[in-house]
């Protein structure tokens, strides 16, 4: 199948081009990005310039901003493409309530590619906990924006997400591995004066009757925590480097960093199965923490 890149940025150049080349069921058609695209493939300035002169296509892959990122996505349905959308899928739950009803009216696979969930100690840490009562659950996500994502504004701009852009996918493998459905209870966001979204936040969790909670921070200076450790009546899972390492029973397994070739061996078999897969459950909790948490304003961010 004939795919093409919508958005050119770090994670396309480094996560999604190498999993479309090392995957037989996808070849890597064209590019669509106004600064320019990977040497060797056509290249477009925007989705509409790709759509009307460029290669005939099966599908396209979303890597923009989550701001805009639905509207290009309803494009690229109503033109007969399957579509994979990178994380977040959409800005706001209501677009991403419409993006379900454009799938279905046109027939095409719609794929929420949450990339965390497809990290190797995510299945097996699901497995131990589905027959286990959790008791407690404990969420780091912390990193240095300025390492991670030097430069782009729109991360702290409105509907960027801030420091919760990252923290998603600490939402998303909580919300795939925990056998009830998790809530917010309360949260602080701390924004700085001169941005829209906050680059820290300290949020409370509620699983059935287990409290938990989660520290999350943009400005870490040290090497990144992502973590996420749920407590058992009979034991005590931690997974880190974002779901790449299970700790549980005093052993320690590692996984490879295979998440986007999962991604999109997954891709291939929802269009051979003619199915979508446009989870929610992540964004609607980033949505209620910035719903009922308390703002304060904090210094001055500049990169």
């Amino acid at each position: 199948m004939k795919v093409a890149l919508v958005g050119v940025g770090k994670i396309a150049r480094d996560r999604h081009v190498p999993a479309i080349e090392n995957d037989p069921a996808f070849t890597l058609a064209a590019t669509a990005d106004p600064c320019g695209g990977i040497d060797g493939v056509p290249a477009f300035a925007t989705l509409d310039d790709l759509l009307r002169a460029g290669p005939t296509l099966d599908a396209v892959a979303i890597c923009t901003p989550p701001q805009g990122r639905a509207a290009l996505a309803a494009k690229a349905l109503g033109a007969g493409l399957h579509v994979l959308l990178e994380k977040p899928p959409a800005a706001t739950l209501g677009e991403v309530a419409l993006l379900r009803e454009a799938a279905a009216a046109a027939g095409r696979t719609l794929f929420a590619a949450w990339h965390s969930r497809a990290a190797g100690a995510v299945e097996p840490a699901r497995a131990w906990l589905a027959s286990r009562r959790v008791s407690g659950i404990r969420i780091d996500w912390k990193e240095d924006i300025r390492r991670w994502h030097p430069g782009q504004d729109w991360i702290l701009d409105a509907g960027g997400f801030g420091v919760f852009d990252p923290a998603i996918n600490a939402l998303s493998i909580a919300t795939a591995i925990l056998p009830g459905r998790l809530l917010v209870t309360q949260a602080d966001l701390a924004i700085p004066n001169d941005r829209q979204s906050p680059i820290a936040a300290e949020v409370g969790l509620a699983c059935g009757d287990a409290d938990g909670h989660m520290s999350l921070d943009f400005l870490e200076r040290d090497a990144p925590c992502w973590t996420i450790v749920v407590e058992c009546d009979d034991g005590v899972l931690r997974l880190d480097d974002g779901g790449r390492v299970l700790l549980l029973d005093g052993e320690r397994r590692s996984y490879p960093n295979e998440e986007y070739p999962r991604l999109y061996r997954r891709f291939a078999g929802l269009i051979d199965d003619g199915r979508s897969d446009l989870d929610d459950e992540p964004s609607r909790l980033v949505a209620d923490a910035l719903a009922i948490g308390r703002r304060r304003s904090t210094a001055t961010f500049s990169w």
